[in-house]
């Protein structure tokens, strides 16, 4: 048998991109005997991964401090040269991050025999979707190990995202849902913002976002999801600055039903692994849902299905609509299409009421998503 190491994994993504990020996780974890260590830039790897099963040490860079001003560079820069001949898979795409990342392997003296990039698989250009992408990178072996100490796994791995919840934040969230007296209550997600929603100190839409859907349009879809199960809660789910958004959007549809939380991350994937379902634009928390094994409906603009759809580790339903060549913008996808989709979403693969989920309804008639 072959020594066990501990890989090193390294993307400066987002939360989307970090997520997806667990499919290679699960690889190299079963590859090479040892959970893995994260390296990635801002605070969501560390809210993701706070204790997940392929992940053992998360180091978190700041994502616009200069790195000799940042602390959390130097603690990972110790640890790098301390890790005593680890493989390294470097899954950054973006140049300027590359730069960056590869300053940081020169400076922990990293052998290059160790390391190996994304960018130079060749199956980063064949597979369109990420999570073929990662899957295919997780298939390669650095230089300076045996391809044949390290195969395969057997069985093989899920090859497909998979997020876990950590005790804290099932605490906080069942805690959460009973100061609002929702615990026998089904929830609905819904998350009509993203990272380009809203801009500047005004927190004006931009006319450029490509994600963004009109108001008037989610106010008319979560009238007809309540009058379609009225004993749900929908929560609309966001970030701080997407206070605004989520505050004109309850008002339009007018109903208590509605209501608009600020969720932290931590809570918000404690809420994916107890709701009903979700809707959501091609964001981040769409594919959190999808790690989690809720179903949903994704709203995509300019970005293609085919490339960005989140995928399921237990195969529930995620529903994409609209992307490229349908669709270029949010704004080009009706409502009544949306509701039809959400509405022929079938149950989540858990058993009824499994961690507080409570079992999809059907729909009173007949609807068939495009």
């Amino acid at each position: 048998m072959a020594a066990r190491v501990q890989p090193i994994v390294i993307w400066f993504g987002r939360v989307g991109d970090m997520i997806l990020l667990s499919t290679l996780l699960d690889i190299l974890h079963r590859r090479y005997g040892a959970p893995c260590h994260l390296v990635g830039a801002g605070p969501w790897p560390a809210e993701l991964y706070a204790s997940h099963a392929d992940v053992a040490r998360v180091s978190c860079l700041h994502r616009y401090t200069a790195f000799l001003f940042d602390p959390a560079w130097w603690r990972t820069l110790r640890a790098l040269r301390a890790s005593r001949g680890a493989p390294v898979y470097v899954c950054e795409y973006d140049p300027r991050k590359l730069a960056r990342i590869r300053r940081l392997l020169a400076c922990a003296g990293i052998d290059a025999r160790r390391c190996l990039y994304i960018t130079d698989d060749p199956g980063f250009a064949r597979a369109r979707h990420w999570v073929d992408r990662l899957v295919s990178f997780g298939r390669l072996t650095p230089p300076a190990f045996s391809a044949s100490d390290y195969p395969w796994p057997d069985p093989p791995p899920r090859c497909a995202p998979r997020l876990e919840v950590s005790a804290a934040a099932r605490s906080d969230c069942a805690r959460w849902i009973a100061a609002q007296g929702w615990q026998q209550r089904p929830l609905v997600l819904v998350q009509p913002g993203n990272r380009r929603t809203m801009r500047g100190n005004r927190l004006k839409p931009s006319p450029q976002d490509d994600k963004a859907w009109p108001v008037e349009r989610w106010a008319a879809l979560l009238r007809q999801v309540h009058r379609q199960l009225p004993q749900a809660v929908i929560v609309l789910c966001g970030a701080p600055r997407e206070s605004l958004l989520l505050g004109w959007i309850a008002s339009a549809t007018a109903l208590p039903e509605v209501v608009a939380a600020e969720l932290p991350l931590p809570r918000l994937l404690a809420l994916c692994a107890r709701a009903h379902s979700m809707i959501s634009v091609d964001t981040g928390p769409a594919h959190a849902a999808a790690a989690l094994s809720l179903p949903l409906v994704v709203l995509f603009g300019a970005h293609a299905q085919a490339e960005w759809l989140p995928r399921s580790p237990a195969g529930s339903a995620v529903v994409g609509i609209g992307g490229p060549p349908q669709s270029t913008r949010l704004d080009q996808i009706d409502m009544q299409t949306v509701f039809a989709a959400w509405c022929a979403l079938p149950l989540r693969p858990l058993a009824a009421g499994s961690d507080g989920a409570l079992p999809f309804t059907p729909p009173a008639t007949s609807a068939t998503a495009p």
